[in-house]
C-alpha cells in the first residue's frame, strides 16, 4: 500500500495524506481523523526516511530494544553492536518504551533503512502470524521466545534461557538449605510474559518437593519490574506476618528493591530472609550483602543472536536456549 492508495480510499489528494503523515498543521481535524483512522485500520507502515528510499541495498541489521531502562539489555547491547560489526554489517538501533509495539517499530525501521534483518531485544511472548506479517526480513527474538503465541517454531529464530527451569533451580537452592516458606516477587502470575514463566518454575519446584504454593506468599507488582513497584509491593507481606524465610525475585532489580524493603523493616538478609534474583547483573556484586542471582549468560546470548540472524540469512530459522548458573560471590552465597 502507498499514500496514493490511501488518498484514493479517503477521497483526498496525495499531498493531503503526506501532510497528515508528517504531522503538518494545515489539514482540517475531520480529514486528519479520517486519514489516520484508515491508516490504523489498514496497518500501513510509512517510509519516513526520504534519503533511504533511494537506496537499493543495505548492509544494515536493525536492533529494536523494548524498554528504555532495562539494565540487562544495556549490557547485551554493547556485545550485539560489536558482533554485528565483526560480521561485516552495520547496526541501526531503535529503542522503544516497554509498553510500545516493537513489531511496528521494527517494520518502520525495516522500510526506512532497507534492513537485511532485525534483532528484537526484548518483546512480547505471544505473537501471531498476522502481527508479524509486516516484517519481511529474517528476525531473531533475543532474551525471549514465543511461548504463548501461535507462531510455528520454524517461523522465527530465538535466543533465550529456559525461564521456567531458571526459577525452578532458584527455588531448589532454597529448599536444599532447609527453607520451606518460600515467597515470590514478580510482576504477574498470568501475564503471558517472562513473569508467568518464572512463576511456573517457582510452582514446579515447590510441587516437586511436595509443597503446595501458598497464595499469601505470592507478591505481585501489577505488571511492573520497576524498583519502586517492587519496594512498595513488599510492604504488605513484610508487615503482615513475615512468615517466610526465603524470597525469589523475578529480576535482580526487583531483588535489590526487596532487600531494601527488608532492611527498612529492621530485618536482615540472609539472617531473617534469604533472597535470590534472576539476571546476574554486575552491580549486584556491590550490594551488602552481595545478591545471589541466577545468571543469564548475557554476552553469549548477545553474540549468538547476531550469529543466529546471520545464519538465518543464509540457511533458515534456528532456536538456541542457554542454561543458567547460580551466580556465586567468591565461595559463598552471601544472601542465602
Amino acid at each position: 500500500m502507498t499514500i496514493k492508495d490511501i488518498a484514493r480510499e479517503c477521497g483526498v489528494g496525495v499531498s493531503t495524506v503526506s501532510r497528515v503523515l508528517n504531522n503538518r498543521p494545515d489539514v482540517s481535524d475531520d480529514v486528519r481523523r479520517k486519514i489516520l483512522d484508515y491508516v490504523e485500520a489498514s496497518g500501513y507502515v510509512p517510509n519516513n526516511s526520504a534519503r533511504d528510499l533511494v537506496k537499493t541495498s543495505s548492509d544494515a541489521i536493525g536492533v529494536v530494544v523494548r524498554g528504555t531502562g532495562n539494565l540487562f539489555f544495556a549490557e547485551m547491547l554493547k556485545t550485539i553492536g560489536a558482533e554485528i560489526e565483526s560480521c561485516g554489517y552495520s547496526m541501526v538501533l531503535r529503542i522503544v518504551a516497554s509498553y510500545a509495539d516493537e513489531v511496528k517499530a521494527g517494520a518502520e525501521l525495516e522500510r526506512e533503512k532497507k534492513l537485511l534483518g532485525i534483532i528484537f531485544l526484548g518483546g512480547r511472548y505471544n505473537y501471531t502470524p498476522a502481527e508479524l506479517s509486516t516484517i519481511t526480513v529474517p528476525f531473531v527474538c533475543c532474551s525471549y521466545d514465543n511461548s504463548f503465541g501461535t507462531l510455528e517454531p520454524a517461523a522465527y529464530s530465538s535466543v533465550s534461557v529456559d525461564d521456567v527451569a531458571t526459577a525452578s533451580l532458584a527455588v531448589k537452592e532454597f529448599l536444599k538449605r532447609g527453607h520451606r516458606r518460600v515467597a515470590v516477587l514478580l510482576p504477574s502470575c498470568n501475564d503471558h510474559s517472562v513473569s508467568e514463566l518464572r512463576y511456573k518454575g517457582y510452582v514446579q519446584a515447590l510441587q516437586e518437593a511436595g509443597l503446595a504454593p501458598d497464595p499469601t506468599l505470592i507478591v505481585e507488582t501489577r505488571g511492573s519490574f520497576e524498583m519502586s513497584a517492587a519496594y512498595s509491593a513488599m510492604a504488605d507481606p513484610l508487615e503482615r506476618t513475615h512468615d517466610f524465610t526465603a524470597l525469589l525475585c523475578a529480576s535482580d532489580v526487583m531483588a535489590m528493591a526487596a532487600m531494601k524493603a527488608i532492611f527498612d523493616r529492621g530485618l536482615r538478609v540472609p539472617d531473617d530472609i534469604s533472597v535470590i534474583g534472576i539476571d546476574g547483573l554486575e552491580f549486584t556484586a556491590y550490594s551488602i550483602p552481595a545478591l545471589a542471582s541466577m545468571q543469564q549468560p548475557a554476552e553469549e546470548m548477545a553474540r549468538q543472536s547476531v550469529r543466529c540472524l546471520v545464519d538465518t540469512l543464509k540457511t533458515g530459522k534456528t532456536r538456541h536456549i542457554f542454561p543458567v548458573a547460580l551466580l556465586r560471590k567468591g565461595e559463598t552465597l552471601r544472601s542465602l
